[in-house]
């Protein structure tokens, strides 16, 4: 991963360029931001452009063999950390049993996430966690001299995601790393990585992609000559990956506005009974889909209430068109007494279902309180 194929982020690219010309990389960074800024991108290339052999003033080479094994994943001093999965064949599972999986999703784009990485380890009704016995796999690989490169290189996506154990265990290696040691933390939750870790990491602050930065990466990657495009762009407000997921998904898309919009009318009419349908079906999809259904449903909410505002003439109103034509009717129903306890009811079902409750009672009780605030 080069930073020319990352499309922005030049200021903080430059920035990072840096401190590793003028030696003063920092042993802990955590870079965070508005979700889909890159960060993940942006640190592969970080970590690409320190371990280059023949890096240039702006860049990493991308010939020298550093460089090659980078952008395959296969350097034996760049180590991944990420969220997996329990099952039967791996009870006690570690990044590196699904190291393949990994290095191959990453070869096709940096910019994803975590419920489309569990889709390709078939998570199913599994939640993602980095679990305990990840810190002894850390502190081992470590301990070791580097192999090829001056700096052992160790990316962790998702810290937020870390089992308290294994966080614990790996606070004096983040405060005192062995020689030649690089932490990157890359983190959409910074709010949720332990404090005593937080305070060991250098921050790095990512900003959002503009309009034209995603419209650039959608038309280089998908071709220049799609209509869907700009919709898309401004749809995503900077969201690099929910750019790419409403180009590649849009099936998924649909299927949360559809849902979305059934809760809404059943919840206006009071119909109970198609209520309690509707959240049995809900509860059917597996827990990463049901929390992209209500992070989807707090979008359309905040947007809806941009609407029953008048803040579409400020072009603050981000809706696809058949967003926008439902939206024309239903957002009166928005608007500041209610957004509030709505949304604060949709953030509680969404941390309820991310600790595993029982996703029928869940979305049931969402619903029947939607009930009371809608009208």
């Amino acid at each position: 991963m080069n930073f020319s194929q990352i499309p922005g982020q030049k200021e903080l690219t430059d920035l990072l360029i840096n401190t590793v010309t003028s030696g003063r990389v920092s042993h802990a960074q955590l870079f965070t931001g508005p979700e889909g800024c890159g960060s993940l991108a942006l640190a592969l290339a970080y970590a690409t452009y320190i371990s280059c052999e023949n890096r240039s003033p702006s860049d990493s080479c991308g010939i020298c063999k550093s460089c090659i094994k980078y952008n395959k994943y296969i350097h034996p001093d760049l180590h991944f950390v990420y969220p997996v999965i329990k099952d039967k064949k791996n009870p006690e599972p570690v990044s590196d049993s699904f190291i393949e999986q990994w290095r191959e999703f990453l070869k096709v784009s940096p910019y994803f996430s975590l419920n489309k990485w569990l889709s390709v380890i078939e998570a199913g009704n599994a939640q993602g966690l980095i679990f305990s016995g990840e810190a002894a796999e850390i502190i081992k690989k470590l301990s070791l001299k580097t192999f090829e490169s001056d700096y052992k290189i160790m990316i962790i996506w998702l810290p937020e995601k870390m089992n308290l154990t294994a966080a614990n265990k790996l606070l004096k290696m983040i405060e005192e790393p062995p020689e030649k040691t690089i932490f990157l933390l890359v983190s959409e939750e910074p709010d949720k990585v332990i404090p005593t870790m937080l305070s060991r990491c250098q921050i790095v602050k990512v900003p959002a992609f503009t309009y034209q930065e995603i419209c650039t990466y959608l038309e280089k990657r998908f071709g220049p000559d799609n209509a869907r495009i700009p919709n898309i762009a401004k749809v995503a407000n900077g969201n690099i990956v929910r750019a790419i997921e409403l180009y590649e998904n849009e099936e998924s898309s649909v299927l949360n506005f559809e849902r979305f919009k059934k809760l809404m009318r059943f919840a206006w009419k009071r119909d109970v009974i198609s209520l309690i349908s509707w959240a049995e079906e809900t509860a059917t999809t597996g827990r990463e889909a049901q929390k992209d259904f209500i992070a989807f449903s707090l979008r359309l909410l905040r947007e809806n209430l941009m609407l029953t505002l008048d803040q579409a003439k400020n072009n603050l109103v981000y809706l696809t068109d058949e967003e926008t034509a439902f939206s024309e009717k239903f957002h009166p129903f928005i608007n500041l007494k209610n957004i509030h306890p709505l949304a604060y009811e949709f953030n509680l079902a969404y941390s309820h279902i991310e600790s595993n409750g029982n996703a029928r009672i869940i979305f049931l009780d969402l619903a029947l309180k939607v009930i009371r605030l809608i009208r």
